[in-house]
This record gives C-alpha cells, structure tokens and sequence, in this order.
C-alpha cells in the first residue's frame, strides 16, 4: 500500500536556519511562539528540515507521498513566500511531494483570490492549514467567504487548524470553537474542509455534524493529544471514509525519542491500532488520493 501523509510542514531555508530571527524580521509572532518552543528536557517541540531531510524521512516510514501543509501565517508575504518555496519543492519533487496554498484575508479580495489561482496554476492543490481564530480574522469574513467558494469552484479541498478545548494551556494555544467549524461547513457545502488534529473531536462531542458530508479528519500530532484508542474510537464511530493519515512531521510527535523515529513510530501506531485493512486503506491513503485527486 502506498502511504500518503496529508499533513506536512517545510520552511524555506532561511527560516530553518534561525527560525526566532526571521520570523521577528517578518512579524510573525504567533509562529515563533510555536516553533522555538522547548520541551522540559531542552528540546525543541518542532523539527526543521530540509525537503532531502524530509524525503528520507518519508523513505524511512515507507510513506510515498506527502502533502505540504502552508502555515497560517499573519502576514499574507509569508503566505506567498511560502507558496512559491511549496511551488519549487513540488516542481523538483513531483512524484514524493504535493503541496497546499495559504493565504490571508488582509491582502484583500482581488490580491488573495489572484494568489490562489497563481498557487493553482504553479501546481498546489489545495488550501491550508488556515485558522481564522489564529491569523486574526472571523470565520465570516468576506474574502475568506470568497476564498472557499474559490476552493470549491476549482475543487481545493481547504485544511484548517483545531484546538482541542480540552487540551491544557501552552505557548501560543489559540481557542477555536468547534461550532464555528460546522458553521463553515453549512455555509459552504461545496466545499471540501478537513479539519486538522481530529477536528478536536468535534464528531464524537457533536454527532450531530457527522451529517455533513464535506467535513474530513486529519490524524495529525495525534500522539501528542490523545492516547492511541483514538484510532478506533473516532474511526469506529465516525467511519474510516473520513479520516486521513496525517502527522504533522517535523512536530516530534513523541518527546522522550529523537525527532528522526517520530515518523516511523506514528506510521507503526496506525498499523497497530487494531483497525483491519479494510478500515485502514482508506485512511492511509485512499481518502487522500481523492480528496487531492492524486494519481495511484
């Protein structure tokens, strides 16, 4: 089976090399907040790497593919900055790496809608990961509406980041409401949402919103949020269909070990999550595959 993980993230070169200093230089506050961050032992909550780290990384999991998450960035430089570094990543690495758009509403409606048909047409294939509640802007916002009827018009699927409200207070933890997540999905039927890191359980705390059929799950840091019965727990009751293998790398997903076993143990928790292949084939990489319309 061809592995697919739907929730990377890369940075440019530079941004690897002293992540505290360009994002100070590009007034990206919540993002250094995030990812200078160490554990009690010292080291550091994010991984950077670069894309030859990531592909051995991927050779390692035996993953075949990746999508690269975009960041929600406060600054919409930062979002086209790294959407042309995604463009390149792709373009050098078409068979291994796929890639999403992200985007700010402060640019305005003709300059944002312009940057995703420019994303469009340099070969990403969707959106994300956004987070209204992070970058500063409602989920009613005009052009974020715009946007997502965009994303649905030329079939982007659109990733946006979830907090757990149960989860325990840190270093740049923004609230978001799930309900404003089953908000968006009514207002935009069209459009195609997966919300990361479980959706925050929204499912299981809300069945309610199971009805929506453009509402998808990513798995992403789940090691870090949730025990592994997880696994069959949300996929038992919401149904493998929705749910796509992702992790966050390279988030150390597992702080007592080095950043480079991460992916290979996250790949080794959904095999062993007591999910049969019939569960786990869409999940590993049949739900992205379509989602993503990748070839395979």
């Amino acid at each position: 089976m061809l592995l697919i993980d739907s929730h990377i993230h890369l940075y440019p070169p530079d941004a690897n090399r002293d992540p505290a200093a360009w994002a100070e230089a590009r007034g990206e506050t919540h993002w250094a907040k995030l990812s200078t961050r160490r554990r009690a032992n010292g080291r550091l909550v994010q991984g950077f790497l670069e894309v030859d780290g990531l592909l051995r990384a991927l050779d390692d999991a035996h993953i075949g593919h990746a999508v690269l998450l975009g960041w929600y960035w406060q600054k919409p430089e930062t979002c086209a900055l790294q959407n042309r570094f995604y463009a390149a990543c792709v373009q050098a690495h078409p068979d291994r790496l796929s890639a999403c758009a992200t985007i700010h509403p402060s640019a305005g409606r003709t300059a944002v809608l312009d940057e995703v048909r420019r994303a469009v047409g340099e070969g990403l294939i969707g959106l994300g990961e956004l987070s209204p509640h992070s970058q500063g802007y409602a989920i009613d916002d005009p052009v974020f509406a715009a946007v997502l009827n965009l994303a649905a018009e030329l079939q982007l699927p659109v990733n946006l980041h979830v907090t757990d409200p149960d989860t325990p207070p840190y270093p740049g933890r923004v609230l978001t409401p799930l309900a404003d997540f089953e908000t968006l999905a009514r207002a935009f039927p069209a459009t195609t949402f997966i919300l990361a890191h479980w959706g925050g359980l929204l499912p299981i705390r809300d069945p309610a919103v199971r009805e929506l059929k453009n509402l998808y799950y990513d798995t992403a840091a789940s090691p870090l949020l949730y025990g592994p019965g997880v696994w069959g727990q949300f996929i038992g009751e919401v149904g493998p269909e929705r749910v796509l293998f992702g992790s966050d790398f390279p988030l150390n997903l597992y702080p007592k070990h080095e950043l480079e076993s991460a992916l290979v143990r996250f790949v080794e928790e959904a095999r062993n999550s007591g999910l049969d292949l019939a569960a786990l084939e869409p999940v590993l990489a049949r739900n992205a595959r379509r989602l993503f319309r990748l070839p395979g």
